[in-house]
């Protein structure tokens, strides 16, 4: 297992964290809201809502809150309209960062980023300037038993999925993007449970860091993550295991 995979499996248990603090449903409500508002209101012809109702259901979001979310967005309930924006720059050793943000006020949200990479000792791009370097992708992180493992990938694969990779307790599957949202309901309707499902920024290539330039990198996407108005973070770094579990103390 990459470094970069048990970064994702670590993240996992900071999600739970996250979840009882709220901030994993804030970030889901403004999904759904600016779903609802650029496709509509009904999942069946939206595709994007679809995945974002699937994402909240996976995340144990009371369906009220799913509904208000969506009202928002469709007008029917007023609310606070929100702008995607995604940040390119560069973080510590030379690594590529995609920061996919939802705001509703890109004035404070830029000073922020550009804050947070200039004290990790990184900087900010023009559009594009990393963004190149990686290919969209469907990303669905299931929770299996590493024994069910190859019926996992049976099962992926029969629905449309092109790869499957282990990050510990949790199982990456890759899909092309226009296949996502069907492989995620095939996964749940086989019974796997579904810890969330995204249209993903895979690398192409990955740097290799470690030391210091590793320990900044680390906290830098940690803090981006935090961040209520952050959405996604993606990046092209490749840790040494047992480094990755110094760092984090995991």
């Amino acid at each position: 297992m990459s470094g970069h995979n048990k970064w994702s499996s670590i993240k996992h248990k900071k999600a739970k964290e996250d979840a009882k603090r709220g901030k994993v449903f804030t970030k889901l409500i403004r999904e759904l809201t600016i779903a609802a508002r650029s496709g509509g209101g009904d999942p069946e012809g939206n595709p994007r809502l679809r995945q974002a109702i699937i994402a909240a259901k996976a995340a144990n979001m009371p369906s009220e809150n799913i509904d208000r979310a969506i009202k928002r967005g469709t007008g029917e309930l007023e609310g606070v309209s929100y702008e995607e924006v995604t940040y390119e720059g560069y973080g510590p050793g030379g690594v590529a960062i995609l920061v996919e943000v939802q705001t509703d006020n890109k004035n404070r949200i830029v000073s922020e980023v550009k804050k947070m990479f200039s004290k990790a000792g990184g900087s900010l791009g023009e559009p594009n300037s990393v963004g190149w370097m990686f290919d969209s992708r469907g990303l669905i992180e299931v929770k299996c038993d590493g024994s069910r493992e190859d019926e996992l990938m049976e099962t992926a694969l029969d629905a449309g999925a092109d790869d499957l990779e282990s990050a510990g307790e949790v199982y990456n599957v890759y899909t092309e993007p226009s296949a996502l949202t069907d492989v995620t309901e095939a996964l749940q309707k086989a019974g796997y449970e579904v810890l969330s499902s995204k249209q993903a920024k895979i690398p192409k290539t990955q740097v290799k860091v470690s030391g210091k330039q590793a320990e900044s990198l680390l906290k830098l996407l940690d803090n981006l993550e935090d961040n209520d108005d952050v959405q996604n973070v993606w990046a092209n770094f490749d840790i040494d295991e047992e480094e990755m579990e110094r760092i984090l103390g995991a």
